[in-house]
């Protein structure tokens, strides 16, 4: 189940959305310019959990930026097209709601907060791990949580896969992102102790659980929880 679109209206035109999938998509070109040294950069800004937690040190030639500053830059980064289009899809379909919910100002530090914590979940449990993150997908993972928490009657597009056939119905937001939820948990206890296929399953989870934790302190005080649908 694939969403494509959220028929959940704005009032305000959610420029730091935009500006969000505008500096992953810039990046992710600027990735591929680099050629075969592209890996060298995932090393250099990805989240390394060693080295952020000074278990492992990186070579004077792929230390560019402080290891905490990591935490931030693996955020914009992104490992191919797929990774990188379904990441700003996801934004793209709820972050402007989000936006909305609690302005423009709020929305950058709750995005931060929630990409913080989701690079917390993942390291942690694994703190002298050497594989790097990358991707929005944690920050992301946040906003999907305040959007369950705040207009779960909302419709979304989505497109279902069925053999060859693809079925297009609008279903409940709470559905979908429920849907979600439990597939990133499914492949978190399935994928326990491995590397995950190259998947931070934790990170998904630990980002959701924060933007759901958060939401009541960012959104204005009139947005309430819960909301009903609203319609153009």
């Amino acid at each position: 189940m694939f969403p494509l679109h959220d028929d959940n209206p704005t009032k305000i035109i959610p420029f730091v959305t935009w500006a969000i999938i505008a500096s992953c998509v810039a990046i992710f070109f600027w990735q591929l310019s680099l050629g075969r040294y592209s890996q060298n950069a995932v090393f250099s800004l990805g989240m390394i959990p060693a080295v952020v937690f000074n278990f492992k040190n990186l070579s004077a030639e792929l230390a560019t930026v402080p290891a905490w500053a990591t935490v931030f830059t693996s955020m914009f980064l992104h490992g191919g097209w797929m990774h990188l289009i379904g990441n700003m899809l996801y934004l793209w379909i709820f972050g402007n709601n989000i936006e909305d919910a609690m302005g423009h100002r709020r929305f950058i530090v709750f995005y931060l907060l929630c990409g913080i914590a989701a690079a917390m979940a993942q390291a942690i449990p694994d703190p002298q791990s050497t594989t790097p993150m990358i991707g929005a997908s944690g920050a992301i993972s946040g906003v999907l949580g305040a959007y369950l928490l705040l207009y779960p009657h909302a419709r979304v597009l989505v497109v279902i896969p069925l053999g060859f056939i693809f079925w297009t119905t609008r279903i409940a937001a709470g559905w979908v992102l429920g849907f979600w939820f439990v597939i990133q948990a499914i492949n978190s206890l399935l994928t326990a102790g491995q590397e995950g296929g190259g998947v931070a399953w934790g990170a998904h989870i630990g980002g959701f659980v924060a933007g759901m934790a958060l939401i009541t302190l960012f959104k204005h005080k009139d947005v309430p929880l819960f909301a009903p649908a609203r319609r153009n």
